[in-house]
């Protein structure tokens, strides 16, 4: 019971940034004195409360265990292309099966079908193409992580270069697509998708001699999110390309 209630009152301390924002502009902007439904309001809030400490309880005892313990196994085990379709298979179908992903991709389809631009192509298969490119260029990240994590290169090269790809696709790329193409960044950063990958990254960087987990073993998240803005715009190149 004490385990439980001091994690309710951490849970607690990460949402009042949250209540503190909404009740000042509810009471000092909005000049609102009553707030509609609030018994309804408090409960949800303690319902936020309770699944945020069990949410946060099962990454520690499952998720995070899981990816360390089997980064460390396939880095015993030797074998180099085992580790590395590992790293794929997670990364694309923790991002495939991302329910952010799917509404932002079917919403993406509506509009572009309402807007008249995918008229040639069906609706459906734009969005499952939108989300098959994300999930493979997720799953190529964790492979272009792994990688540096083995060979000890520095993260930030990586990150830079990748953003001088953003910026140099961006030129090229249709209008329509940008916009898409930078929300499907940030879809990747799913809750089950961050800690397994952090946890990979760590487990890994923990299992090599001559690696420092606080330097090399994290990074993945940030690259993961960055790959997917590349290889969404370059799908709605050649969907502009399949049109025109």
């Amino acid at each position: 019971m004490k385990f439980i209630f001091l994690s309710l009152l951490d849970s607690a301390r990460d949402l009042a940034p949250i209540v503190i924002v909404i009740a000042f502009f509810q009471i000092v902007v909005l000049q609102s004195s009553s707030i509609p439904n609030l018994g309804e309001i408090l409960v949800g809030i303690f319902l936020v409360m309770l699944g945020l400490t069990l949410f946060i309880h099962g990454l520690k005892i499952g998720l995070f265990p899981l990816g360390e313990n089997m980064a460390y196994a396939f880095a015993h085990k030797g074998s180099l292309w085992w580790l590395l379709i590992f790293a794929f298979a997670l990364g694309f179908g923790t991002t495939i099966a991302e329910p952010a992903l799917i509404a932002i991709a079917d919403e993406a389809a509506e509009v572009a079908v309402n807007g008249g631009i995918i008229m040639d192509i069906n609706k459906q298969n734009y969005a499952n193409g939108l989300r098959l490119t994300v999930a493979l260029s997720v799953g190529l990240a964790l492979i272009i992580g792994v990688i540096r994590i083995i060979k000890g290169w520095p993260i930030q090269y990586l990150i830079i270069i990748g953003y001088i790809c953003v910026v140099s696709m961006t030129a090229f790329a249709p209008q329509w697509i940008i916009g898409i193409a930078y929300d499907s960044g940030g879809v990747t950063t799913s809750t089950i998708t961050v800690p397994l990958v952090t946890a990979l990254g760590v487990g890994l960087a923990s299992s090599i001699k001559g690696r420092n987990p606080m330097i090399d073993g994290f990074g993945l998240i940030a690259f993961a999110s960055l790959t997917p803005i590349i290889f969404v715009m370059l799908y709605g190149i050649i969907i502009n390309g399949w049109i025109n």
